[in-house]
């Protein structure tokens, strides 16, 4: 029977090295256990998308070991992967999106039906299920992104950037509605972003990581308890959260860290 306690996603001593010969990550170990929100954050080129495609089962590992339920024969709940992009088909309706990942795994849309609109409903798009994805703002099209991964109820939610390109406004309040969905629907989250603020808001753990080749050189815990409200951004523990990890980056960018 499996340890209730061991980590969803655990990378240990991993590397990856392109066919192009390109050394993408070099020694990464890291954990994440179920119901943990962790951010990875690195400039571009670090990494970051790298350990996500692993954890998800999309790329394979040069050496170490990386273990996750995507990659497991008796995962009885799926990983969900949210891109930068909304990669939303334009063909289909906002419901038709949603249920894909249902539809693929045999489930008939009627059958579907409830699932698909109670996500859209907890996502804020009850009333667009009918709606074309060229009719919606960018923040309502990563809505559409998230419901369509929440809507599988997955035991690890995947994330690579994906308020990246939003406006900042847009981008906080959909900061704090992915944390109420990550709380309504307990799952490990894995979020890769560029933004130091954003790293703190969201989550409990951050790792920081170094380029060429990638690595994580500093770990930072956020203390701060859920729910978070707008105010933390506000806060000295916030202001000094970022200022650690500002300086653990700039580290990481000279040369200094350390391979953890």
């Amino acid at each position: 029977m499996a340890d209730a306690s061991a980590p969803l996603i655990q990378l240990q001593d991993v590397s990856k090295r392109f066919a192009s010969g390109t050394a993408a990550l070099a020694g990464v170990s890291l954990q994440v256990s179920a119901g943990q929100f962790v951010a990875l954050l690195g400039p571009s080129g670090c990494g970051k998308s790298t350990v996500l495609r692993l954890a998800a089962g999309l790329e394979q590992a040069s050496t170490g070991q990386v273990d996750a339920p995507a990659l497991r024969a008796d995962a009885t709940q799926p990983t969900a992967f949210v891109f930068q992009d909304p990669t939303l088909m334009p063909w289909a309706t906002v419901f038709d999106n949603v249920w894909l990942p249902l539809r693929l795994q045999g489930v008939p849309r009627q059958q579907a039906a409830p699932a698909v609109q109670q996500v859209l409903t907890r996502v804020g798009l009850a009333d667009f299920a009918q709606a074309w994805p060229a009719q919606l703002s960018g923040g309502m099209k990563m809505r559409v992104s998230m419901a369509r991964a929440l809507v599988t109820r997955p035991r690890v939610l995947l994330m690579d950037e994906p308020f990246a390109a939003l406006d900042d406004i847009t981008r906080q309040a959909l900061n704090s509605d992915l944390l109420a969905w990550w709380a309504a629907e307990p799952m490990a989250a894995l979020f890769v972003t560029h933004s130091v603020a954003e790293a703190v808001f969201l989550s409990q753990r951050v790792l920081v990581m170094a380029a060429r080749p990638g690595r994580v050189v500093a770990e930072l815990a956020i203390d701060e308890p859920y729910p978070r409200q707008p105010a933390f951004r506000h806060s000295p523990a916030f202001a000094q959260a970022c200022l650690q990890l500002g300086q653990a980056l700039a580290a990481a960018h000279a040369g200094e860290g350390a391979p953890a």
